[in-house]
């Protein structure tokens, strides 16, 4: 056939740029949000740093869209907050704090009081009006016990820099993993460390605190430990001779075996075991970490006159808003909407408009989830009722991936502690009744049923499932093992105590 040129007509859809900028900003956590913030304000002239705070997206609203006081909130306060007219060349901050003054950043809402915040301008700690509370000591660290504890030693120079080695060779669980050889590579002293200048250090350190600490195997960790009884402790040779040689039977519960083994009678056995489960398999996780991963909430729910309200966290709030006098500066210039610097300017107001659409989405999700989960505020995990997010979606009018969005990687502060948005939406479990219950509410059973088993005769799957049932809620055994693996409650042989 002959080329022919053919026209048709075809629709796409194609999200704009600011629709674009309003979907990823929706989608990230709070400290993705503030890195993503910082960014634009280092690289955007037309924004700046604003230290104003107002009250409009951090006033408190209850879950039926009240304020804290009971009043409705009129539809014109919650519009006017960092909107403003495209045509204008300032757009208002979307940063709010409740209180109406300076913000650090570090922390807000219930967690600071204005006591706290105000406080730490006005006192150095030595004034009687000064919280002592303030200058609590966190607790140390696996690390800074063993080196604290090192400083009471009259050590040489020598031999204190090798018991330092091995003290930041250990793992936070207390275990050295690391060889011995392998640590003479990483500090440089003259003359070369030896495997027995390295082992003399390491007996030190594992008397410094804790017995078990800078153990090299389970085994070793649980005989310094038997070693720190006193002789007289019933089961006490026993029990070495388990945890030396006989670990992995005592592990598969083979009674019989180590009987034979160690030569003694069941009774001497169920002592030494006894003694065994006593000990702490993980002694350096008594200590403080110092840990890395924060999560800051994006709303704080608290109970204000029997009603729950939902505030969004102030510490999280963008702290940006137009630089006015560079924009009016630009405007007034000629040739300004042909400049680049035109798209700059067009960016901060997308950006400050997309942050007050962010957080009212946000906030917006949050009392829809405490609507609809007033009883777990009032009674725990147990009262936790099935949701999903087309539920969701349906009674806010947005569509199903823009909740996804809101609820991934949130999190609310409750009197009951900080959840992620998304375990308020357990699944749904049939009933005996014809009626639904969550998941979570199944595992909560589970656990309470575990908790006041008997530990001589545990609970096995098919009996939990069974007790389930008589309870009305009709789940597998398979179910059932998936649950206790997911609340790491090890099954009923290993729950067994003799």
């Amino acid at each position: 056939m002959p080329p022919t040129i053919e026209l048709r007509a075809k629709q796409t859809f194609a999200l704009t740029p600011r629709l674009q900028q309003s979907v990823r900003l929706l989608q990230l956590s709070s400290l993705e949000f503030q890195q993503e913030l910082r960014n634009a304000l280092d690289t955007n002239p037309f924004l700046e740093y604003d230290p104003s705070a107002s009250e409009d997206l951090s006033a408190g609203k209850t879950a039926d869209g009240t304020g804290a006081d009971g009043e409705t909130l009129p539809a014109a306060q919650r519009d006017t907050a960092l909107e403003g007219s495209s045509s204008e060349p300032v757009a208002e901050s979307a940063a709010s704090s409740d209180d109406g003054g300076d913000y650090s950043g570090d922390t807000g809402g219930d967690y600071s009081g204005d006591a706290y915040g105000r406080g730490a301008s006005r006192y150095n700690g030595d004034s009687e009006a000064s919280d002592p509370t303030e200058w609590a000591r966190s607790q140390p660290t696996l690390h800074e016990q063993l080196h604290d504890a090192l400083r009471l030693y009259r050590l040489d120079d020598r031999d204190r820099e090798v018991a330092r080695l091995v003290i930041e060779a250990l793992d936070d669980d207390g275990y050295l993993r690391q060889d011995l050889a392998d640590l003479t590579d990483i500090v440089d002293i003259e003359p070369e460390l030896t495997e027995d200048e390295l082992l003399v250090a390491l007996r030190l350190v594992q008397t410094l605190d804790r017995p078990g600490l800078a153990a090299r195997s389970l085994s070793e960790c649980l005989s310094l430990q038997i070693d720190a009884l006193p002789a007289d402790t019933p089961g006490r040779d026993v029990a070495k001779q388990v945890v030396e040689h006989h670990l992995d039977r005592l592990a598969r519960r083979e009674h019989a075996e180590l009987q034979k083994q160690i030569g003694c009678d069941a009774e001497e056995l169920r002592i030494a075991c006894a003694l065994v489960r006593k000990l702490d398999p993980k002694p350096g996780n008594s200590y403080g970490r110092a840990d890395d991963n924060y999560i800051v909430p994006d709303v704080i729910v608290r109970s204000v006159r029997n009603k729950w309200v939902v505030t969004v966290n102030p510490a999280v709030l963008p702290r940006a808003r137009i630089h006015r006098m560079y924009a009016e500066l630009f405007a007034q210039s000629a040739g300004a909407s042909r400049s680049p610097l035109a798209q700059q300017l067009q960016e901060a107001r997308w950006l400050i408009r997309n942050a007050q659409q962010r957080f009212e989405t946000i906030q917006r999700v949050a009392e829809c989830i405490v609507a609809h989960q007033k009883p777990f505020f009032q009674y725990g995990e147990i009262a936790l009722k099935p949701l999903v997010l087309r539920d969701v979606a349906e009674e806010l009018g947005l569509h199903e991936s823009t909740i996804s969005r809101a609820t991934g990687n949130k999190y609310m502060a409750t009197p009951r502690g900080i959840f992620e948005f998304k375990h308020f939406f357990p699944r749904e479990l049939g009933t005996e009744s014809g009626g639904t219950c969550s998941a979570a509410a199944v595992r909560a059973l589970l656990k309470e049923m575990i908790a006041a088993e008997n530990t001589r005769d545990p609970l096995s799957d098919v009996a939990l499932a069974k007790m389930l049932a008589d309870q009305g809620v009709l789940v597998a055994r398979r179910t059932v093992a998936k649950y206790r693996h997911l609340m790491k409650v090890p099954p009923a042989e290993l729950r067994r105590q003799i």
